[in-house]
């Protein structure tokens, strides 16, 4: 890579990074999704009550303190006194009340997390990797299936059952505004559900440390209303658009002979690569490398021949790619709507 090639990858790289931020944190407190506002509620009552518990503690504490040493002649607390009933209804019966509401909270909100109360509208298969998600929507036949990356789109006011898997090592799935989080463990599935209340754009990150990347490792899910997630969902399962005119046809032509189509798949064509992400509709996707950057043809042409320089240890390598072919391949992809 030629040092203008690396100060461009350098800058694409800052300038993806600032975006991300500006985007602003996620809302651990969200009550945007049903099961996350569950889960947020039971949050704050153990907060609320833990703080409660601990203000009593401190003022008795600081009572005892400041009260007069009592002489040896003090008499024991016994059934009756004043102090007998400080320690009965203070030191046993309240703690026992409280300790009994928070665990049928609990289990009430176990049960409500644990199953929507009426059937999923779609079934998202959602596979971890270092450091990327690929996401999958099963059709009734393989041409109809669905397969991209590191956004996953939902209708809005709809269930949605999560089928949650790894490549490689223990992720873990959270998306904080609409759910708790859900480990992805190595040769097993483990399932969960979504529902978005309104339409929107939720952050969502892995939440285990999953190797050097693992901060680059984001996701979004997109909530629609059902008519624009299904006509989504249509978009999707169609073929990359054929390349016709001579720009796209050569940069097609660098993309099959770069090396691209060993490690990527464009449905409709020969490349059929299953290392990385799905490129078949890539340009509907708001971002790339997992949330890194926004999905520009700047970037792309950064992230192409600087994937190491943005994002090290992954598994996209820096292609040694001339630039003007770099330009007519990112062109290229950047019409696979």
């Amino acid at each position: 890579m030629t040092r203008a090639q690396r100060r461009w990858a350098a800058a694409s790289a800052t300038l993806g990074m600032c975006a991300a931020v500006a985007c602003g944190p996620m809302n651990t407190l969200g009550r945007d999704g049903v099961t996350g506002s569950s889960e947020t509620s039971l949050g704050w009552f153990l907060v609320i009550t833990s703080c409660a518990v601990t203000v009593i503690i401190t003022v008795l504490v600081c009572v005892a303190a400041l009260r007069k040493h009592r002489g040896a002649g003090a008499r024991d607390v016994v059934a009756g006194s004043p102090g007998f009933e400080w320690i009965l209804w203070g030191g046993m019966l309240v703690p026992a009340v409280v300790l009994v509401i928070a665990f049928l909270l609990t289990i009430g909100t176990l049960n409500a997390v644990a199953a929507p109360e009426r059937a999923p509208a779609a079934t998202i298969q959602v596979v971890g990797h270092q450091w990327w998600w690929e996401v999958r929507y099963e059709g009734s036949s393989p041409d109809q299936s669905v397969v991209t990356a590191n956004e996953i789109h939902v209708p809005v006011g709809e269930p949605v059952r999560l089928e949650l898997s790894t490549g490689d090592v223990i992720h873990s799935f959270w998306v904080p505004e609409l759910a708790g989080k859900t480990d992805l463990i190595p040769g097993q599935t483990n399932t969960m559900w979504i529902e978005a209340r309104h339409a929107g754009v939720f952050g969502g990150t892995c939440g285990e440390f999953c190797g050097a990347q693992h901060a680059h490792m984001q996701m979004r899910v997109i909530a629609d209303p059902p008519g624009k997630y299904r006509a989504w969902l249509a978009a999707q399962r169609t073929p990359a658009a054929a390349a016709v005119d001579p720009s796209a046809s050569d940069g097609l032509r660098v993309f099959m002979t770069s090396g691209c189509a060993n490690c990527h798949t464009i449905r409709g064509t020969g490349a059929g690569g299953g290392v990385g992400p799905d490129l078949t509709h890539i340009a509907s996707r708001t971002t790339i490398a997992a949330g890194t950057l926004p999905n520009t043809e700047a970037n792309l042409m950064g992230w192409i021949v600087g994937a190491q320089g943005i994002k090290p240890g992954s598994d996209m390598p820096n292609m040694p790619v001339p630039s003007r072919d770099l330009q007519t391949l990112a062109a290229y992809l950047e019409t696979l709507k």
